[in-house]
């Protein structure tokens, strides 16, 4: 849940007295839809040959392995049979009370008298989803969010166990229920360390019985390629573990003694939080994907880009990261057990569930881009880098709704990224910028939906000019290159992240009513490189991609309920777009590659427009 979810919930149990008291129950269907997006413009498809036509295999076909299911865990649970007599493997306690002092009072209290066991005796409980065969397999580990603690979480990620394991992987949905939220209270993030570690004890259980602890597991176990998965509070909790999974002792109680250093090659992120947690993760060298949906009344910002954004990589790591916004998914129907709305009743009358995609749908876009990013991970896939690069790569595989993918590897050389300095004339590397006829020209940090900050700078560029305009005054953004960079010659593309902006900023007045034009703003323009020749070519971004307006959502049947508990009706998501070289060289044979001297944005094909720029380089071959 948001960090301000309380408050959240405390409005919308006032709206709900109130709206009842005025319309009741009846006729609140009427106030459902989407009113941002128009009759033809759902659709993710456009001219771009897919994977398929290329014959890439669906990641979403069953693979050759049948696949055997069971639980592990205490053997003692007594709300839960299938972690009691259910079990095929008993597991031992984990003592986490260094971790989670919170355990007291109240929550102490009730919470031991309902589940049998405190703190110092936490179970290592999971469902597996075991391919048949030899091995060794690779291992994933799946882990909830913070439902409610009774309305049990970990059953809801089958549906990925069992393609995953037919595929040729261990899959374990992890069960943490127990450190949930419900009338015993909400440990506020306090337990985020906990459901980490967690993790990490379930790894280390898994590598005992890798080495002869169990029979029926010795040698199944490819510890050296290891995925975690986490939804919601889970999505904070495999960076966490990733982070402690190389420390030696716990950083906010160093008497727990950390001996973990497993081969985590990637984290899956859903819908992540990344805020519960008062300490950064800060992570390095491993493969990383986050999935979050426009509709998520519960977290309502795509909290996984922070983390994508701090994740660095060394010179020689071969892995990547990638991020997709998806339009009508929601927080909950990632899970096949938390149902359509992301709150129960009374509140979830109020919600607007409408334009949402089916359950169904939605699990297929995960099931779509995790089986990918674990083949490509695992078994080296290359075949699936494009669909991570750009939706409209799978079209044909997802459903027909409008999707936003980020994507950074090592073959990416940044050219600006505008986290530097203030300094909106110069960049990194000796880049120098100007500007002309601009009017709007400013380095930002970009705000999430509900004004928090999603940690990443960008540049902000609009225009505005009328059909008399010279040619020659035309707005423009220009990036000077030192000799350090003007090689073009071995990269492939120029590649950027780019959201169209708000035309408010323009400030355009209508001369009767003072107020803002309500003008139809496009975001076309040209990229034009320039050698040191003078040889110049240009290329309009619409030539080679599908220009994606932002995405906005509404939460609930009511306006006001959506601006004062969710924020704003979109939230800035950038999405990357490409220029091939070669289109540049074809309308300019004579252009010299190895000695671009500028990059020059000229707003010459739409006359009125704002954008929202961030990481230009360039893709090397």
């Amino acid at each position: 849940m948001t960090k301000d979810n309380e408050r959240k919930q405390g409005l919308m149990f006032l709206a709900v007295a109130l709206v009842l008291a005025v319309l009741g129950y009846v006729g609140f269907s009427s106030l459902d839809g989407d009113p941002y997006t128009k009759d033809g413009e759902v659709s993710n498809s456009s001219n771009t040959t897919t994977l398929a036509a290329f014959g890439v295999e669906d990641p979403t076909v069953e693979g050759p392995f049948k696949v055997d299911t069971f639980t592990y865990g205490s053997g003692t649970d007594k709300k839960r049979p299938e972690y009691a007599s259910g079990v095929k493997i008993k597991t031992p306690t984990v003592d986490a009370s260094l971790l989670l002092p919170d355990w007291k009072g109240k929550k102490k209290k009730w919470r031991e008298k309902f589940w049998g066991f405190g703190v110092s005796n936490f179970p290592l409980n999971g469902r597996v989803y075991m391919p048949q065969g030899e091995g060794p397999f690779p291992l994933v580990l799946i882990v909830h969010g913070n439902h409610s603690m009774i309305d049990y979480s970990d059953d809801g990620y089958g549906y990925l166990g069992t393609l995953l394991a037919s595929r040729g992987n261990i899959v374990v949905s992890v069960d943490e229920n127990f450190i949930n939220a419900h009338w015993s209270g909400d440990f506020r993030g306090r337990e985020m360390p906990t459901r980490g570690w967690l993790l990490l004890k379930h790894l280390e259980q898994w590598k005992r019985w890798n080495t002869g602890e169990e029979v029926s597991l010795n040698g199944k176990v490819d510890m050296d390629n290891i995925i975690l998965i986490g939804h919601s509070r889970g999505g904070e909790a495999v960076s966490i573990a990733a982070a402690f999974n190389q420390l030696d002792r716990f950083p906010d109680n160093a008497n727990e003694v950390f001996d973990f250093n497993f081969g985590i090659k990637g984290i899956v992120t859903i819908a992540p939080t990344d805020y519960r947690y008062d300490r950064q993760m800060h992570l390095k060298n491993i493969n990383y994907l986050s999935l979050q949906g426009s509709y998520d009344s519960d977290e309502t910002s795509f909290w996984g880009m922070r983390p994508y954004h701090r994740l660095t990589f060394s010179k020689d790591f071969k892995g990547f990261k990638a991020g997709l916004y998806i339009d009508h998914a929601n927080h909950g129907q990632f899970n096949s057990t938390w149902g359509r709305a992301d709150f129960g009743p009374p509140m979830s009358w109020l919600l607007n569930l409408e334009p949402l995609m089916t359950g169904e749908e939605q699990r297929k876009v995960a099931q779509v881009y995790i089986s990918a990013f674990v083949d490509r991970v695992f078994k080296g896939k290359k075949v699936y880098k494009p669909m991570f690069q750009n939706a409209e790569m799978v079209a044909d595989w997802l459903p027909k709704e409008r999707y936003l993918s980020q994507y950074e590897d090592n073959a990416k050389s940044i050219l600006l990224d505008f986290e530097e300095d203030i300094d909106v004339v110069s960049g990194s590397s000796g880049i120098q910028v100007m500007a002309e006829n601009l009017k709007v020209w400013r380095e930002t940090e970009l705000s999430a939906r509900d004004g928090g900050s999603q940690e990443n700078n960008a540049v902000v560029l609009g225009w505005a000019y009328d059909q008399k305009h010279k040619l020659d005054s035309l707005p423009t953004y220009t990036i000077a290159l030192p000799d350090s960079l003007k090689n073009w010659s071995l990269s492939d593309s120029l590649v950027f992240s780019m959201a169209m902006g708000d035309p408010k900023e323009l400030k355009l007045k209508n001369k009767k009513s003072k107020a803002p034009k309500d003008v139809d703003t496009r975001f076309d323009f040209s990229m034009v490189v320039k050698d040191s020749l003078g040889n110049t070519s240009s290329v309009a971004i619409s030539e080679t991609n599908v220009l994606s307006e932002p995405i906005r959502s509404k939460f609930t049947k009511f306006k006001f309920l959506d601006k004062q508990m969710m924020g704003k009706n979109e939230e800035v998501q950038l999405r990357n777009y490409y220029i091939p070289m070669s289109r540049f060289k074809s309308n300019v044979d004579s252009l010299n590659l190895s000695k671009i001297q500028q990059l020059e944005l000229v707003f010459d094909k739409d006359s009125i427009g704002v954008i929202i720029l961030d990481d230009l380089g360039l893709n090397r071959r």
